[in-house]
């Protein structure tokens, strides 16, 4: 068994995992944010630049070793799971492929995001978002989060700055409060927001802290 955290998050205990996945024993459910399956691709189309082409193979790489290390019943992906129609389009006999042997037998849940929010060719429920008590999921936080309920997002792509040995890293987090948990990319070549971009300071509350991906993953209180 991987190095992973165990925390406490809606009454429930939880395990972030040094890959970015979100755990949760009891109800046996792995949860994946922003996969961004497609990437390269997506900007060669663009010409937006060209990234080496193996974002997708190593992310699915990623994710088929998650799965084999928990065995979940259902897996919940947090949107953002292609980085666009098109790219889910192109790369759809390949990731029936990859996909087939770790959906079989077990639920599947796509949460629609800002980057693929439409239909696509491929098994499993495709919903906006999901509520299993206590959490709700969704792909992007909700400013107008009600008291009382546990939210479960990505979107943000969350990252900290650490130091280590006098230098500083870049590493991808989880961020949490009493009411929110925001997870960090799983996929390959994916950047995102430092822990303290504005956006979070109107999302997290006084109590904020973050999980710093590693082997293990670390909690530290944010600096408000």
């Amino acid at each position: 068994m991987q190095a992973h955290l165990e925390f406490q998050f809606g009454m429930e205990r939880l395990l972030a995992t040094p890959q970015g996945a979100l755990y949760w024993p009891k109800a046996d459910v792995l949860i994946v944010s922003d996969l961004h399956l497609g990437k390269s691709e997506r900007m060669a189309r663009r010409g937006a630049g060209l990234l080496p082409p193996y974002d997708t193979p190593e992310t699915l790489a990623r994710l088929t070793e998650e799965i084999a290390t928990y065995d979940p019943a259902v897996v919940i992906c947090l949107g953002d799971s292609f980085d666009d129609l098109e790219a889910a389009r192109n790369l759809s006999p390949y990731l029936a492929r990859r996909l087939g042997p770790i959906q079989a037998g077990r639920k599947w849940v796509w949460i629609l995001g800002n980057h693929d929010a439409g239909p696509v060719n491929l098994s499993g429920e495709h919903l906006d978002e999901f509520e299993t008590p206590p959490f709700i999921l969704r792909h992007i936080a909700r400013a107008d989060l009600p008291e009382g309920q546990f939210e479960i997002s990505g979107h943000y792509h969350p990252k900290m700055r650490v130091a280590l040995r006098g230098r500083s890293l870049s590493r991808a987090a989880f961020l949490m409060d009493a009411q929110r948990l925001i997870l960090p990319a799983f996929g390959a070549y994916t950047g995102g927001l430092w822990a303290d971009d504005p956006v979070f300071a109107g999302l997290l509350g006084a109590d904020a802290a973050a999980i710093v991906l590693g082997q293990p993953p670390v909690m530290i209180p944010l600096k408000r």
